[in-house]
């Protein structure tokens, strides 16, 4: 696995690349959404449908009824395709006729492989993951020579967070380096979720694996490994969300960010709510193996348990989310950008539906690239994203100065600023 994973790190740091051109027509293309009988897989088959009415998208599952159903939601341009996803042959053959996959059927922890990227690449079709892993991430990245020689285009980690967060990362950077003196040098992620967000087991099991990986951060160019859901801090988050307390997670953007963007200290925070759960998941970290914590099937199995429940809570916990990315430069500028929305089920899939509209439209080179890389989404093409995965949020702001959202953070317990 590391072998694979560090493949790429010495060509992440991209040029300069010409600019993409007009966008190209999407109508009548076919995209293949596997995992769509789920909730993130279907969120964003609904979005899709409703930003691009004349995509005919195909919804990949193994479930024919909820299959079904979905296909009734969508209407006359959606079919339904059962399938499973580890069947080589079945799902080359889904792919032989298609101009977008989206794999949308996490969790991505604890993959071994990357089968649908190498079958996307082998029958010449673009890709689209929703990956949040930084292993499965790194991965991924390692595909990039074989996409490039096959001209498949192809974007890791192009969801919500990590993936819009990414773009915002990207575009704070590149306007501070457009109007500031000063290098940018630090930059932090900070995500808030209500509950599940109402997106079920799959962001549960995630949230429990992420809880088995050390932390990986960056400060000063030094690569840090710390405790998951340490370093507590308390982020305003703005309009909507308030104050809400973030632990330390492991999440890709980054390492990629760091790599990418050339940005010394990075760091990702997240956190939830009600409160207790936050205590329940720093209990996790510190009383439950990591070993098990590791494990996928007991995992899933713990999450069997926690269903019931964590529904129960949902029900009154809501599901609203919020990205805060923040940027400090050496000449002492601070910028932030916000995005929160009341409801994670539904921005999912917008934010998911925005990408893959990017990639369908030619904003996509040829490789295997992380979001904030313009040969995956081209510099001219991120206003126009940003904007479609922006709809319906309650808060959707950028290059502000902390001050306006009356942010004071107070890191609590860590002993390295990162």
């Amino acid at each position: 696995m590391a072998c694979a994973c560090m493949r790429h790190l010495s060509a992440i740091r991209t040029p300069t690349v010409a600019s993409a051109g007009p966008p190209k027509e999407t109508a009548n293309s076919r995209v293949l959404i596997l995992g769509g009988t789920g909730r993130v897989g279907g969120s964003t088959a609904i979005a899709l449908s409703k930003l691009s009415p004349d995509l005919r998208i195909t919804i990949a599952g193994r479930n024919r009824e909820k299959g079904a159903s979905m296909v009734t939601t969508l209407g006359k341009n959606a079919e339904f395709a059962e399938f499973d996803i580890n069947d080589d042959k079945s799902l080359e053959s889904a792919l032989n006729d298609v101009d977008l996959v989206v794999h949308a059927a996490g969790p991505f922890q604890q993959t071994e492989d990357c089968r649908v990227l190498e079958a996307a690449i082998r029958a010449k079709t673009a890709y689209l993951d929703v990956c949040d892993d930084t292993y499965y991430a790194l991965r991924a990245k390692a595909y990039n020579n074989e996409a490039i020689a096959a001209k498949v285009p192809a974007i890791t980690t192009g969801g919500i967070y990590p993936g819009v967060s990414n773009l915002m990362a990207a575009e704070l950077v590149r306007v501070a380096k457009s109007e500031n003196k000063g290098e940018p040098e630090r930059l932090r992620f900070y995500y808030y979720t209500a509950g599940t967000g109402g997106a079920g087991p799959t962001i549960l099991a995630t949230s429990f694996l992420l809880l088995g990986e050390e932390v990986i951060a960056f400060n000063k160019g030094e690569k840090l490994k710390l405790r998951p859901y340490s370093g507590m801090m308390s982020i305003d988050f703005g309009k909507g969300i308030g104050k809400q307390d973030v632990y330390l997670l492991n999440l890709p953007e980054v390492t990629s960010t760091h790599e990418t963007l050339g940005i010394p200290s990075v760091s990702a925070r997240f956190g939830t709510s009600p409160f207790f759960w936050n205590w329940a998941m720093d209990a996790m970290t510190r009383f439950v193996p990591s070993e098990l914590l590791r494990d996928r099937s007991k995992v899933e199995e713990m999450v069997k348990l926690f269903d019931p429940v964590v529904r129960v809570i949902d029900g009154y916990a809501g599901e609203r989310v919020s990205l805060r990315v923040d940027l400090e430069c050496s000449d002492g500028k601070h910028t932030i950008g916000v995005f929160s929305h009341k409801k994670l089920s539904v921005s999912v899939g917008t934010s998911i539906a925005a990408f893959a509209l990017a990639v369908l439209e030619g904003s996509t080179q040829p490789g295997v690239w992380f979001p904030e890389e313009p040969q995956g989404i081209a510099i001219e093409a991120r206003e126009l994203l940003l904007q479609r995965a922006s709809q319906g949020t309650i808060n959707f702001v950028m290059h502000k100065a902390p001050w306006m959202l009356e942010t004071n953070p107070k890191e609590v317990g860590l002993g390295i600023y990162v």
